[in-house]
């Protein structure tokens, strides 16, 4: 297993279907959902054990998709909203890597190291990311502080 580790952002760490509204607003092309979710975990813990495993040597990624109806003008709103809601909330971890990219895309296409962690909601996305790697691991959202500490 590389020492890397990703996580997904809706549903994962932004509480996205906790925005009231939140389908509709999407289905209008309105991005304020990806700007306005909560976090879903301590963001201050979370920070802390992301910096302190990056001085250990591990890479952090983000990579998450955008909505299911493409559209270029929308994309480039819910890319922006996300990295700023990654620069708000996250402000000292400074991502190796971060992807936001089409609805569907296997995840671990389109990272440095499909061999690392994945943390992500979507049971489909873990099964993806477990199959595309020998020694990829993949973990839903419940534990996310817990295994991180593990690695610690």
């Amino acid at each position: 297993m590389s020492k890397a580790i990703y996580f997904d952002m809706d549903g994962t760490i932004a509480n996205l279907y906790g925005v009231d509204n939140w389908l509709d607003m999407l289905r209008a092309y309105d991005s304020t959902p990806y700007e306005i979710a909560k976090p879903l975990v301590n963001m201050n813990s979370l920070a802390r054990l992301l910096n302190n495993l990056q001085a250990k040597g591990y890479k952090i990624g983000i990579v998450s998709w955008l909505s299911k109806v493409p559209n270029s003008d929308y994309d480039m709103k819910v890319t922006n909203a996300k990295k700023k809601w990654l620069s708000t909330h996250l402000k000292s971890v400074k991502f190796d890597e971060i992807h936001i990219v089409a609805y569907g895309t296997p995840k671990s296409s389109v990272v440095k190291f499909p061999n690392g962690i994945l943390f992500d909601d979507e049971r489909n996305n873990r099964m993806e990311w477990n199959k595309a790697s020998d020694n990829g691991i993949a973990f839903d959202v419940n534990n996310i502080i817990k295994v991180l500490k593990g690695l610690v």
